[in-house]
């Protein structure tokens, strides 16, 4: 685990094992660090071996002077030097110097912004990142940084920082364990060991609680499998209510396919691979409400995880089926591999019966949303503005990437309408994203301020790139976690 300690002397007097500068392609030949390291870094721009690009990263090893090793990494253009752009960099700068066996790096960022310190410690929860607990350990740990030293640090908020990258890396565990692991009920044991780590409350709803609240789409798309579905609720209720202003409650909903085939109508095998994934969102949720405890806002915050196995055996539901909400509406099956919307359904009729001030779902719902945003934007959807701009302000500011979908195309509504049931759950492939969105909204409470993020394109990483390594990003979980100290 690295930690973060404030510079105590002057930089050219410090001793460890690696330096580290940021510069912007307008710094590099002007770069300000004090000597001596400033004049490596102006000499490798004046023969251009640093040049301050946007992703470039250059090690010098040094063979005088306190330090081994000089590590230059670019930020690219003025207009390229975001907050973002500064993370990315300075995660990607750790993670290799970590690596590269340096125990300590001091490292020198620069010009300090509203966000630095907040950035310098979600870099360092983050750069050390890895999943191989299958895996046999022939030799010894690849990633051995133990200290980030910087100067001038504000504690409070690289611990902040760092609480961020606890909660992704948290919900990157889960959603990277195979199905074999994770299962409806295993998620929930381990939601119920978080509660009691974390001091949060935590309540599962087996098989007889499900069909008494009347679950009926959760129960349909858990038919098919030998293990059973769970609804997962985790709450966090802070001990005080703010002065002068009632207590608001959020609710977070995360959509708990801990494995989907497809169900009878099955995945192609490439289709299938990355499945374990499907529980991501869950996963998410689970994150937030990790950081919650361990930042304890003022707002009341509740999750919300129906979790089910889509499997295609003999209890399958099927094509054709009509099923039952809890909300009392009708769905006809058009696709069982259109499963997360179901269980959702009977999630958020539940949430939105919970009176929140605001409701946000998390899904990985639908291909077309990756393919309409590709593998680093995640497609937002709602009818509230406020929220609308408060989630993109809260997604900038922790440089995960949210675009804004409609979900009022009358058309495409028609399309939600079946001959036999009151919905339908599937349609046309063209505007999936947005018919998925369309459909959800039919199962929320009027008058609910809520929105839908959907992060089938964000939720899985296969190269490794600024604060994501391969596999499960956990997208989302410092923008909701961010969001939601914002209320």
């Amino acid at each position: 685990m690295t930690d973060i300690a404030a510079l105590s002397g002057s930089v050219e007097h410090w001793k460890g094992d690696a330096l580290l500068v940021l510069a912007g392609e307008e710094d590099c030949e002007k770069c300000d660090v004090p000597s001596p390291y400033g004049e490596y870094v102006r000499a490798l721009a004046q023969r251009g071996d640093f040049e301050g690009k946007k992703g470039s990263l250059v090690r010098v090893p040094l063979f005088e002077g306190g330090v081994k090793n000089l590590y230059a990494a670019g930020l690219g253009k003025a207009g390229e030097c975001t907050p973002a752009a500064l993370r990315d960099a300075l995660t990607a700068a750790l993670r290799k110097i970590g690596r590269e066996r340096n125990r300590s790096v001091l490292a020198l960022i620069g010009a300090a912004g509203p966000e630095t310190d907040v950035i310098l410690g979600e870099a360092v929860g983050l750069c050390g990142y890895v999943f191989d607990k299958y895996k046999k350990k022939e030799k010894e740990d690849s990633f051995v940084l133990e200290r980030v030293f910087a100067k001038g640090i504000n504690a409070e908020k690289t611990s902040l920082g760092l609480a961020f990258a606890d909660a992704q890396c948290f919900a990157r565990d889960l959603s990277n364990e195979p199905g074999n692991v994770i299962n409806p009920l295993t998620l929930a044991d381990a939601a119920a060991r978080l509660a009691k780590e974390s001091g949060l409350t935590c309540e599962v709803w087996d098989e007889e609680r499900l069909e008494r609240e009347r679950m009926g789409a959760l129960l349909a798309v858990g038919r098919g499998s030998r293990t059973p579905p769970r609804l997962i609720h985790l709450a966090y209720v802070p001990e005080e209510a703010p002065k002068g202003a009632p207590r608001k409650k959020a609710v977070l909903v995360g959509k708990g396919l801990t494995f989907d085939s497809g169900g009878l109508d099955l995945k192609t095998p490439d289709f299938m691979k990355t499945m374990k994934g499907d529980k991501s969102a869950a996963c998410g949720v689970l994150g937030v409400l990790k950081g919650v405890a361990a930042l304890k806002p003022r707002t009341e915050v509740h999750g919300i995880v129906p979790a089910a196995e889509n499997m295609p055996d003999g209890g399958a539901f099927r094509p054709d089926d009509i099923i039952r909400a809890r909300n009392g509406k009708t769905i006809e099956v058009d696709n069982t591999d259109a499963e997360g919307r179901l269980v959702l359904a009977d999630a958020l009729s539940l949430a939105s019966g919970m009176k929140p001030d605001v409701l946000i779902e998390m899904s990985t719902l639908t291909g077309a949303c990756a393919v309409a945003l590709g593998n680093w934007t995640a497609g937002l959807f709602t009818k509230d503005e406020g929220l609308c701009q408060a989630l993109l302000d809260a997604a900038g500011r922790r440089g995960e990437r949210l675009w804004r979908l409609p979900m009022d195309d009358e058309r495409i509504g028609e399309t939600l309408k079946s001959k036999f049931a009151d919905l339908v759950n599937g349609a046309s492939r063209y505007g999936g994203a947005v018919f998925a969105a369309m459909f959800l909204n039919e199962f929320v409470e009027k008058g609910v301020s809520w929105a839908h993020i959907d992060i089938a394109g964000a939720d899985f990483m296969k190269e490794e790139s600024g604060v994501y390594t391969q596999g499960a990003s956990a997208w989302g979980v410092r923008t909701c976690l961010d969001y939601v100290l914002s209320l």
